[in-house]
């Protein structure tokens, strides 16, 4: 088969980012990308076929300058329909998003295959394709933001489950009677270690400023990072206890902490994992950055079109 492009188009409340792919003779490569601000603004009612249209625009234009494609992937950050190609639920875009259908008016639009995967589940595919995971034959993803995302890729491929869910590692549950967590649940791995609770353990406003006064010797954001580095080893030892995959990727803003952050994290790594050799499991940080999500994005469309 000639080589083929695929556009990917991370969803996000602030900016739509989008990238091509090309895949030729089983390899990927980037071929461009950019992003441009979503249109979140006026009625929230017209928020999302406002940002359908948008999507749509987006295709047109990269096929036009980067074309042709040959699918689209689209990266959400939260819970969709595999099947029927429609949000069920968004984290921070406004408007009535449940049921609205996405894929089938932009595929209608375009004339192109049009697939949806979960946010971080396309940041995990771009790193097993593309990025620190690659060559991988299984794998276990962490992404760390607002919340705790997650992907597990076994025998070369991200697992979904039947409706896109699987790999939700931030919301496993490490202590039954812990806090709330926005899931519903009590405990949940992200209830420890979502963005607001690192502010809080560091005592700074955010989470760029908790890893600024970690590198700068701060004694409590030392402190606090450590306490969040223990907490996301246990969630990350259950998962090598169940996977026991070749490889943990984390990604994510906190991840650029360097040693306040991994040096605790992996001690509660080696104190957890009893099952598996730790040794013979790679302990890496993401590569791809804040564009792993179209990335993945495109990937997926590709993958679920039968094209790579």
């Amino acid at each position: 088969m000639a080589g083929t492009r695929h556009l990917g188009i991370d969803l996000g409340a602030t900016n739509l980012k989008w990238t091509v792919v090309g895949h030729d003779a089983g390899a990927w490569s980037v071929v461009a990308q950019d992003s441009v601000p979503t249109r979140t603004d006026g009625d929230p009612a017209g928020v999302p076929a406002a940002v359908v249209a948008q999507m749509t625009d987006v295709v047109r234009a990269a096929a036009a300058t980067w074309g042709p494609l040959a699918s689209v992937g689209i990266g959400v950050p939260g819970l969709y329909d595999p099947l029927a190609g429609s949000v069920r639920f968004l984290v921070n875009l406004p408007g009535p998003w449940a049921g609205h259908p996405v894929a089938a008016p932009i595929s209608a639009a375009t004339g192109l295959p049009v697939a949806l995967i979960n946010d971080a589940r396309a940041f995990g595919l771009a790193e097993l394709r593309l990025g620190a995971g690659r060559g991988a034959a299984s794998m276990v993803g962490m992404t760390l933001g607002t919340g705790v995302g997650g992907v597990i890729a076994v025998d070369g491929r991200v697992h979904q489950g039947h409706d896109g869910t699987a790999g939700e590692i931030g919301h496993q549950v490490i202590d039954p009677d812990g806090p709330p967590c926005g899931c519903g649940s009590n405990g949940c791995l992200e209830a420890y270690a979502r963005a607001d609770r690192i502010a809080a353990a560091c005592g700074t406003a955010d989470v760029p400023e908790a890893v600024a006064a970690a590198q700068a010797g701060g004694a409590r954001a030392i402190a606090g990072l450590a306490e969040i580095g223990r907490y996301l080893a246990v969630g990350i030892a259950n998962m090598i206890t169940v996977i026991a995959p070749d490889v943990v990727v984390i990604g994510g803003g906190v991840a650029q902490a360097g040693a306040p952050l991994f040096d605790p994290l992996m001690a509660e790594l080696r104190r957890r994992v009893r099952m598996t050799s730790l040794d013979d499991v790679r302990i890496e940080l993401a590569e791809l950055g804040t564009w792993a999500g179209s990335i993945g994005a495109a990937v997926h469309g590709a993958e679920r079109a039968g094209l790579a």
